[in-house]
């Protein structure tokens, strides 16, 4: 049964999606993006393929919607410095400490590099909120005046996962807070902030 085959039958939505999605996300943790397959999903859900057809055309829309759908980002907390915002936002749940998070990350990297219609829909629906999360961070920083004048957020922006994970991937290390905070004390604070911001 084809997509074209179900557009009459009624979507798939409220628990049964849930259902549905959680099942996508178990699968991915067990197999990886490229090794799931959409009768695989069905099975772990209970489900028929064609149930799952109602209301995604391919694997690639189920999981980007079950990762989209498990990775809400709020609107960052404000902790009233560029040092406790990062905290807030990269430790805990949906963070980089977060195990489920890299365990995901780790899931579909080989994806990323591959397949670039995935890529693309990964890059813009599930990093794109956590990105413009982190930006928004650093222009309350530059509002409060604890940036240089000359710092490039777009730049720095993405350097604290990028080390995190650079060093979780490549070294072995595990992201943990105390990781995150060396990273920030040693590289992100007095490579972005004044003087008068690292010594307060």
């Amino acid at each position: 049964m084809t997509p074209a085959d179900t557009t009459t039958r009624p979507r798939v939505e409220g628990d049964r999606e849930q259902q549905i999605l959680d099942a996508a996300l178990a699968v991915l943790g067990e197999v990886g993006y490229d090794r799931l397959t959409m009768d695989a999903v069905a099975s772990r859900a209970r489900a028929s393929k064609a149930t799952l057809y109602r209301r995604w055309t391919n694997k690639l829309t189920l999981v980007i919607d079950a990762l989209v759908a498990q990775k809400a980002t709020p609107e960052p907390a404000d902790t009233g410095s560029l040092r406790g915002d990062l905290e807030a936002a990269y430790c805990g749940f949906g963070g980089l400490t977060d195990v489920e998070t890299v365990t995901r990350f780790t899931s579909v990297l080989t994806a990323i590099g591959r397949d670039p219609e995935f890529a693309h829909a990964y890059r813009t629906q599930v990093l794109g909120p956590k990105i413009d999360q982190t930006l928004r961070i650093f222009e309350r920083a530059r509002a409060r005046g604890e940036l240089r004048d000359d710092i490039d957020i777009t730049l720095i922006g993405p350097a604290l996962p990028g080390i995190v994970l650079h060093r979780f991937f490549m070294l072995g290390e595990a992201p943990t807070p105390e990781l995150i905070d060396r990273v920030l004390d040693q590289i992100i604070l007095p490579a972005a902030t004044t003087s008068a911001s690292v010594a307060g």
